[in-house]
């Protein structure tokens, strides 16, 4: 069978030299006669593998070296309990809630501290990004936290919000190495892996080494503090080791590409030729407003849930897979992450067009 064309949200497409190189590998990897998933993580061949992925996560992002990087398990939705566990010296926290996975991560930290709303999108269904440029912060807040590409609903901040001095933590898990990013505006980057780096299992931490100390709430587990993971270099207990395999090979992939300024030229084209179809269309909308438009998720509705659900049938069957929306919101949604070819999306345009011709009233 051949290749579909995968707009899933995640577990997400991967570069198909990625997934090649990886099947060559998966006997044997390079000639010790195992593969990487058999292998000792406390091995010299294991050992190689982490630190490469390690220093290529540092190169693309320019990492500086008073940020920790952190390998880990528990996926993204774990670090909404270890940030404010680690984080929440003074209890208070700011949270900006613009989607789903904000406000979980809101509702997470109310267990260990006050959490407070500066602001939130709820009210036009998390349809745009409010302004962040004067929010109520206090002095007394730890952090400021958000998630900066929202997969559900298909926005993204373009500019960070103002924390007045305070730490920025910032869930970039549908965003992730998709464009270049500023490290040193943050306190703290995390993402799984599973959208735009990986296979499922995986969070990707970036910590600024000061934040990473034994003052952390009482109660806090061993794995989930930050100083255990930071001082044992990933590798406190086994770790996720074909993860991290994985995701070197696609840190490679970038660089061969040419680095994020590349992967962010891709990625507007790639998007343009959806958004721009979805602005001339009659049938089909987007739902976010222009200016907050993520270049990762796009969801679409034709205003109809019954003439949404065969579009899904009917682009399944035509090798277009996962165009189906989140179930909180219905509708459609294609994921177009660095590793979906701009062919995929204009063949997804094409059958819009095409499906539009057949159904518009």
């Amino acid at each position: 069978m051949s290749r579909v064309y995968n707009f899933s949200a995640g577990p997400a497409v991967l570069p198909e030299e990625v997934l090649k190189e990886a099947a060559d590998e998966m006997m044997d990897y390079r000639g010790c006669g195992m593969s990487v998933m058999e292998m000792s993580h406390r091995s010299k061949v294991y050992d190689d593998i982490i630190k490469d992925a390690e220093k290529d996560l540092r190169d693309l992002l320019n990492i500086p070296d008073n940020y920790k990087v952190l390998f880990l398990q528990g996926g993204a939705s774990q670090q909404f309990a270890a940030i404010p566990m680690n984080l929440m010296k003074n209890k208070k926290a700011g949270y900006i809630v613009t989607g789903q996975w904000a406000k979980k991560a809101f509702a997470e930290a109310k267990m260990y501290g006050e959490a407070v709303e500066l602001a939130s999108s709820a009210d036009k269904t998390f349809s745009y990004i409010p302004d962040c440029s004067n929010l109520a912060i206090t002095d007394d807040m730890d952090y400021v936290y958000i998630c900066e590409n929202n997969t559900i609903y298909g926005t993204k901040y373009k500019t960070l919000p103002n924390t007045k001095g305070k730490d920025l933590v910032s869930d970039v898990s549908s965003c992730f190495l998709s464009e270049p990013m500023d490290v040193t505006k943050y306190g703290i980057v995390y993402g799984g892996v599973q959208k735009n780096i990986g296979p499922a299992g995986m969070v990707i931490d970036i910590i600024r080494e000061d934040l990473i100390t034994d003052d952390v709430l009482p109660g806090t587990p061993t794995m989930l503090k930050f100083k255990t993971q930071a001082d044992n270099d990933s590798l406190y207990n086994t770790p996720p080791c074909y993860n991290i395999y994985i995701c070197g090979k696609v840190f490679k992939w970038l660089k061969n590409m040419g680095g994020l300024e590349v992967m962010k030229q891709r990625n507007e084209e790639k998007a343009a030729v959806l958004y721009n179809f979805l602005d001339e269309s009659k049938l089909f909308k987007g739902t976010v407003v222009k200016e907050d438009r993520s270049l990762m998720n796009v969801p679409f509705v034709t205003g109809d849930a019954d003439l949404d659900a065969k579009f899904v049938a009917e682009s399944k069957a035509a090798g277009l897979e996962n165009l189906k929306g989140h179930r909180t919101v219905g509708g459609m949604r294609a994921s177009i992450y660095n590793a979906m070819p701009k062919a995929g999306v204009e063949k997804l345009v094409e059958f819009m067009a095409d499906f539009e011709k057949k159904n518009l009233k």
